[in-house]
């Protein structure tokens, strides 16, 4: 498994002339990274003196935080897995006409699949960066870079995840889940834009 590699470990894999690990478990990593320092932020901002009016709201920031980098820290292995059955389909027989039809349907199959974990990397994103959001407003104000750091973090994994959603859809035949996926894509990278530089307006607001 990917996440119970060392850090040098892991980057040595992607690094590698493997196709995966690559984007789409790296994006997966962002979003466990950025849900991480929002929980880092909600825990140096519970049990301060200053901050007390604000202590059930960053207790459930931080659950949900830790849920978050929990699901999306399960994507990134998930990710290359969908992956590995993607390049599975493409070494099936097709020397009869009944071989290239099974073939060419497992190939489809198993690239939707691969289109849904991505897909769920952006939604988990997005809702991370809600959170970092909140943490940003009415956290420990001397971590709000942190805060920052987490916006643009799960900004880069979204949109990463994006990518791959998105070079998948192209090969895909039912135009019904290719059509409303990517009015999904569209919708979740206009939100997590937007919240994006509301963080990064608050980091600002801070520091000046």
């Amino acid at each position: 498994m990917l996440t119970t590699k060392s850090v040098s470990e892991f980057i040595d894999d992607v690094s590698s002339n493997s196709p995966a690990p690559g984007g789409g478990s790296v994006s997966a990593l962002c979003g466990a990274l950025g849900s991480a320092l929002a929980a880092m932020v909600c825990r140096l901002t519970i049990g301060k003196k200053n901050y007390e009016g604000v202590q059930d709201e960053m207790l459930t920031a931080l659950g949900r935080a830790d849920e978050l980098r929990a699901e999306l820290t399960a994507l990134i292995d998930q990710d290359t897995e969908a992956f590995n059955l993607v390049m599975k389909a493409f070494t099936l027989p097709k020397a009869t006409e009944d071989q290239k039809r099974a073939r060419s349907e497992a190939i489809q199959e198993a690239t939707k699949q691969a289109t849904l974990v991505p897909l769920e990397v952006m939604k988990l994103c997005e809702q991370a960066i809600g959170v970092a959001a909140t943490v940003a407003d009415h956290g420990n104000v001397n971590s709000v870079t942190d805060a920052g750091a987490a916006g643009l973090i799960l900004k880069a994994g979204c949109e990463g995840a994006a990518l791959n959603v998105q070079i998948n859809l192209a090969t895909l035949k039912d135009q019904i889940f290719v059509d409303e996926t990517s009015t999904l894509v569209s919708a979740l990278l206009t939100n997590v834009d937007a919240v994006s530089d509301r963080i990064k307006q608050r980091v600002q607001e801070v520091l000046s």
